[in-house]
């Protein structure tokens, strides 16, 4: 008989209130994979950062809070979908603060040119999908 993992959703106090103004789950997990919703670029106050490199980290620190709270790490991480509004334009500056937070071994990424994300001031949106407990370390 086959046993099926219930579908657990993912919301850290700090993020309760996106999750009920906006009717969205931050991550969802199911057994040991997790999906985390699209991270932008906004501080707690709703703030967007002043560029590109500012943006990213924000949103990879709330990637890594999310994790965190469904019981991974972004060592977990086995694929990375990101959007950008320039894309050419701003990759470099991307690419250097991804790989602060993704050293070798990388995960799979896409990287998605778009014409607008959720408010006007936003420049990138990083998705994730990790698999808790297959990470180094």
């Amino acid at each position: 008989m086959e046993t099926f993992t219930k579908r657990q959703s993912i919301v850290p106090p700090s993020f309760q209130a996106w999750h009920d103004s906006f009717h969205f789950t931050p991550a969802t997990r199911v057994g040991d994979i997790i999906w985390v919703s699209g991270q932008v670029g906004l501080t707690a106050e709703m703030k967007a950062g002043e560029d590109m490199q500012a943006q990213a980290r924000i949103a990879f620190e709330s990637l890594k809070a999310i994790l965190d709270s469904a019981g991974a790490s972004l060592a977990d991480v086995v694929e990375l979908t990101t959007f950008h509004t320039d894309l050419r334009g701003e990759m470099e500056a991307f690419q250097a603060v991804k790989d602060e937070y993704f050293p070798h071994p990388y995960p799979s990424w896409t990287a998605v040119g778009v014409t607008q994300l959720g408010l006007p001031e936003l420049c990138v949106e990083i998705r994730a999908v990790a698999v808790a407990g297959s990470g180094e370390g």
